[in-house]
């Protein structure tokens, strides 16, 4: 039932990391904490290839699609994209059949089946992203975590709302459409309304993404030397699109052997096989301090068990950071920073404008840079970012850009030809 509190603004937590890496136990490890504290937390593995009722140690599997109650105060739920985008299609192709079947322009969506649009590029992702902002909107949870999938298809997932709203409105700007959606063919009329639906769905969700007071991202890795060059390519990302990470999670880092143990064990093999691993780990785990500087970093140690259960889930051990680490509030998220416009120099036509985003974990050797029409596209680590310039810089020409001391900053000077004279 949907809090009474005039007040509720659910937070929103992601889950980010490598196939593997435990993150989907401790999704589900922040959720049942949250929930014990007294709080109402919900659960949403978004990862197609689910695994949370398996974490939870549910005896049977979760309906996908619907939430489930796990215990007081923790719900569940696995979402099923592909039944989102079948009940979608379906949904459209029986608005279409109303609004004119005697209409034959261009293809006949009655002709395809739903399945035929799966490998629609973002359908899915888009989808999947609006349920959960629809759950958020809901108040009925305190917080809602969620496990992604793994780090490559879920960059691209949060990423889909905004290629979406900024492809459409260049495939077929508003206007177009507004002119299309009033002719007298009522089935494109019924498209136009699908389209405009799509677009404002996907500001919805892009808001929320990005909303640095209500949502916040955690990374998750294994201390391993793949799983750092990844979480450097990961944070990399999430400074050029402004996605708000602030934890970066250790799981499974392997414990120091006390000296009970050690005279216990003796000179066994075993025991040099293992500081020789936990060495290792040691290691990595020093390099990640330093690429994580700025972030929260958690420590999650091996457990001798499994930690698969409510029970093993709920005493899940970390160290380092702040104790409530796994489990952020709204006024606990991360603060973004947008890029900032200044006039370093000049006016009029000789004026100096520069525009400065702060990347800290770039790699300079990727950096590359492009003008479209009103926007700049930024390229690091292998991803590409539009920037919608200000008004002020859309009138100018770029002239220079330099990286320095994890600050992007790119120059430009007013184009005789826009600028007011």
């Amino acid at each position: 039932m949907k809090d009474s509190r005039s007040d509720v603004r659910t937070a929103l937590r992601l889950f980010v990391g490598k196939g593997g890496s435990g993150k989907t136990t401790l999704a589900a490890a922040a959720a049942v904490k949250h929930a014990r504290s007294g709080s109402r937390a919900l659960v949403v593995s978004l990862d197609q290839a689910h695994s949370l009722a398996d974490v939870l140690g549910s005896v049977t599997r979760y309906s996908a699609g619907d939430v489930v109650s796990v215990e007081p105060g923790l719900d569940a739920l696995e979402l099923d994209t592909l039944a989102l985008v079948e009940a979608r299609y379906r949904a459209l192709g029986a608005l279409l059949a109303v609004s004119g079947a005697g209409h034959e322009h261009g293809v006949r969506f009655g002709a395809v089946e739903p399945e035929e649009i799966v490998g629609a590029p973002g359908v899915q992702e888009l989808l999947g992203l609006q349920r959960i902002a629809e759950l958020v909107e809901q108040g009925t949870w305190d917080t809602v975590f969620v496990d992604l999938p793994a780090t490559a298809d879920a960059l691209r997932t949060l990423r889909m709302p905004d290629l979406v709203g900024s492809y459409l409105e260049r495939l077929w700007p508003q206007h177009d459409r507004i002119v299309a959606g009033t002719g007298s063919d009522p089935r494109l009329t019924v498209v136009v309304a699908l389209v405009e639906r799509v677009v404002a769905d996907a500001d919805i969700v892009r808001g929320l993404l990005f909303d640095h007071s209500r949502t916040s991202v955690a990374i998750v890795l294994t201390p391993d030397s793949v799983a750092l060059a990844e979480t450097r390519r990961t944070l990399s990302a999430a400074a050029l699109t402004g996605l708000p990470v602030d934890t970066v999670m250790v799981n499974r880092v392997l414990p120091n052997l006390n000296s009970a143990s050690t005279t216990l064990i003796g000179t066994h093999a075993a025991v040099f096989w293992f500081e020789g691993w936990r060495s290792a780990q040691q290691h990595v785990l020093t390099e990640i301090e330093s690429v994580a500087r700025g972030y929260e970093l958690v420590v999650i140690e091996l457990t001798p068990g499994e930690p698969v259960g409510l029970a093993s889930l709920g005493s899940l051990a970390f160290r380092g950071g702040a104790a409530d680490a796994l489990d952020r509030s709204v006024d606990d998220a991360a603060s973004g920073a947008e890029p900032v416009v200044a006039r370093a120099s000049g006016s009029g036509l000789e004026s100096i404008y520069t525009m400065t985003m702060v990347l800290p974990v770039v790699d300079p050797t990727t950096l590359n840079l492009g003008r479209v029409e009103d926007d700049v596209i930024i390229g690091a680590d292998g991803t590409r970012h539009r920037v919608r310039l200000a008004s002020v810089l859309r009138r100018c020409t770029v002239i220079g850009a330099e990286y320095e001391s994890g600050m992007l900053t790119i120059r430009f000077r007013p184009d005789p030809s826009l600028w007011p004279a």
